[in-house]
């Protein structure tokens, strides 16, 4: 049951981070032409960053759902199938131990139950906690820019779940070689 959770929330994760990758080349064939034209519109360049920032943490938490993340195998590889699955699976656990610590990191920067003890009140959560990540808005798209790093929360989650569904699924024998 996770591992279809996981499957089904990787295609999600690709489909986004797809169209997260097409969104950076029109912008940037955008830019190209605009520019060339002597009309460059300045918010293209940041609106593609973030795209790609988006593609790039999407596409990683999806490709831990199929063990297809770039990894260095030299040494999984040298040694016997048994050594082999052992250090697959240290690798699962260290990814989930990793997805909560990002999570965790992600409340201790975001604050929710301060922000909702507050009321949602933005004055006062950051008078409050002192932390402004709510106020922050972008250079010049002007949206704030927790909205842009909630990829984080999204990625951590993910990578969990992925990690989690890694753990509870049966290995085979030899893990895949790159």
């Amino acid at each position: 049951m996770l591992h279809r959770i996981s499957a089904a929330w990787a295609r999600v994760e690709l489909a986004a981070a797809a169209a997260f990758g097409v969104a950076v080349t029109l912008l940037i064939l955008l830019n190209v032409v605009t520019r060339s034209l002597g009309a460059a519109i300045y918010w293209v360049d940041e609106l593609a960053i973030y795209s790609m920032v988006w593609m790039a943490f999407l596409g990683a938490s999806a490709s831990l759902h199929r063990r297809d993340a770039v990894a260095i195998t030299m040494l999984r590889d040298a040694v016997p199938a048994r050594l082999a699955r052992a250090l697959s699976r240290a690798v699962d656990a260290f990814v989930a131990v990793f997805a909560v610590a990002m999570l965790y990191f992600c409340w201790i920067w975001f604050l929710p139950l301060d922000l909702l003890r507050a009321g949602f009140d933005l004055q006062t959560f950051q008078g409050e906690t002192f932390n402004f990540v709510y106020a922050e808005p972008t250079t010049t798209l002007g949206i704030p820019k927790w909205q842009v790093w909630s990829v984080m929360w999204l990625f951590s989650a993910g990578a969990l779940l992925h990690a989690m569904a890694n753990l509870a699924a049966p290995l085979p024998a030899r893990p895949a070689r790159a």
